[in-house]
């Protein structure tokens, strides 16, 4: 799996989301480990809280982006997703603060061109934006952020161009079998930043296949 992250192109990868400890701080821990041999950095999880709040570097063409993931989600079933929130010498998942994003997001600006905050949050099924969802993306941008991805719904959301930010709600499934209908339509965000400081983006549709394996799409 890691593997074919890396063959694919993918740099970064979030974790902070509501099946990171499906099987315990181990799991997690050879998660980690194993993306890292890939040549993948890993954001939103760790073995402290620290190590979960910490941002990762990417260099694209002389341009330093700087990654930060959090979680927010319901409860679910067997899930007590405040149980799986990193502690000061416990391992888990970065869970949202809002003050500390903020904080968080304004000091990667401090030494990054592009912050980029990566949400796992709001309902899952619905393309409808919750109020939380806009508050805290919103909140993101307002401290420097330039880009907010989110993930969880299971289905696309809005893309917002916000200040001088653009949010991505929600961007749905992209390798992800067991869905039917709208969850089987997805996308791929692309985003240009400018050298004068504009961002312009544009979203690709895919189309995931029985297997819930995508493809382009139009």
């Amino acid at each position: 799996g890691a593997t074919g992250l890396a063959t694919a192109g993918i740099d970064v990868v979030s974790l902070a989301n509501n099946h990171s400890l499906d099987f315990g701080a181990d799991g997690l821990a050879d998660s980690i480990a194993n993306l890292s041999n890939a040549g993948l950095k890993t954001v939103g999880a760790g073995r402290n809280d620290r190590e979960a709040w910490d941002v990762e570097l990417v260099e694209v063409n002389g341009t330093t982006f700087a990654f930060l993931a959090l979680a927010e989600v319901p409860d679910e079933a067997a899930y007590d997703m405040h149980a799986w929130t990193a502690g000061s010498s416990s391992p888990g998942i970065a869970w949202v603060d809002e003050q500390r994003i903020r904080s968080a997001v304004k000091d990667a600006g401090s030494w990054a061109d592009v912050v980029v905050v990566m949400l796992h949050f709001g309902n899952e099924g619905t393309s409808v934006v919750s109020e939380r969802q806009r508050t805290l993306a919103h909140a993101a941008v307002d401290a420097g952020a330039r880009l907010v991805l989110g993930s969880h719904p299971h289905v696309l959301q809005e893309v917002e161009d916000y200040e001088n930010g653009v949010i991505a709600y929600s961007l749905g499934n992209f390798v992800f079998d067991g869905f039917d209908g709208l969850a089987n339509g997805s996308g791929i965000l692309v985003v240009t930043f400018e050298p004068g400081g504009s961002v312009r983006w544009r979203l690709q549709p895919v189309s995931l296949d029985g297997q819930g394996l995508p493809s382009v799409a139009g």
